[in-house]
């Protein structure tokens, strides 16, 4: 139970700081409503609890598979963030959004998955932070203190990006339609240059 609390510290502190995914999950929200918010928020918390899996049970042979194709990973994740932001940047209207209410709850699901995923650094973060909490290295003696501290993370990303999407989502309906033809160019900007950014870095 104790480490299963702990995971769940370990994957919010994870899951607050306002990168790309939050910027997605922030925007779905408010164009297509809670439910998508909140699906697009369990994609990074299962990408999340798949690296607090690998830091957890010390995979080093996943951990160096990463680290060694970080230049795809990057590649895909800055391209597929640069196209969510130009797609934000073309619709920058209530209603030349509606059409993106009749999308794929999978796709949201994926994509925010996927950028998550592409970014090893999460990895490094997750060896950071519970080597802090003094549980780097005795939690890799039980297979059961491994598996509570995963669902701790997934269960800790799951209660932040809940409460993100929910929070976003009571706002929704009172902003006025020029809010968010300024919100859909801010994200699709923020977007592309963290794409950019990704990419960038994968070419250093």
């Amino acid at each position: 139970m104790f480490y299963f609390l702990e995971g769940i510290l370990v994957g919010i502190l994870i899951s607050i700081p306002v990168g790309p995914v939050g910027v997605l999950c922030i925007r779905r929200t408010l164009v297509q409503g809670t439910l998508f918010g909140f699906i697009s928020g369990l994609g990074a918390a299962t990408a999340d609890a798949l690296y607090g899996g690998i830091a957890a049970f010390g995979l080093t042979f996943v951990f160096d598979f990463l680290l060694q194709n970080q230049l795809f990973f990057q590649l895909v994740g800055g391209l597929l963030l640069v196209f969510m932001g130009i797609n934000a940047w073309i619709k920058p209207s209530r209603e030349d959004m509606t059409v993106e209410k009749k999308a794929s709850k999978a796709g949201a699901y994926w994509s925010v998955f996927f950028v998550t995923l592409a970014n090893p650094i999460t990895l490094l973060a997750f060896g950071g932070i519970l080597a802090g909490l003094g549980i780097g290295s005795t939690v890799h003696d039980s297979y059961l203190l491994n598996v509570s501290l995963i669902l701790g993370v997934f269960t800790g990303a799951t209660i932040w990006w809940s409460t993100l999407s929910y929070g976003v989502g009571r706002l929704r309906e009172r902003l006025p339609s020029m809010f968010f033809t300024w919100m859909n160019r801010i994200v699709g900007t923020v977007l592309i240059l963290f794409g950019i950014g990704m990419l960038s870095y994968s070419m250093i």
